[in-house]
């Protein structure tokens, strides 16, 4: 019978442990700090936050003017908010007038 007799490599216990090492850490590394990583969730979740708080004002102003338009073009137009459009993109007012804008 045959055999082969080799010396054993100190080297070659470490061969296994050292690649599961790396592939660890890489993809520990890239799971906090990547692209998708948990740094990344917090960023996304503080913009998230922001624009839903800027969607909010957009709202309640579109709902401002849209309460204004319909009071400028239902079929019988208020005097009372044209006159005050008209005096507001003109800039002008009568001399017994008090103007103040908020």
């Amino acid at each position: 019978m045959w055999t082969k007799h080799h010396k054993k490599r100190k080297l070659g216990r470490f061969v296994m442990p050292l690649i599961t090492v790396a592939f660890l850490s890489y993809f520990g590394y890239h799971s906090i700090h990547g692209d998708y990583g948990l740094k990344a969730t917090e960023k996304f979740d503080r913009q998230r936050i922001e624009r839903q708080a800027r969607l909010s004002e957009l709202t309640q102003q579109r709902q401002i003017l849209e309460k204004e338009v319909a009071l400028l073009s239902d079929g019988s137009l208020e005097r009372d908010m044209l006159d005050e459009k008209a005096r507001f993109g003109l800039n002008m007012s009568r001399n017994d007038e008090i103007v103040i804008f908020h």
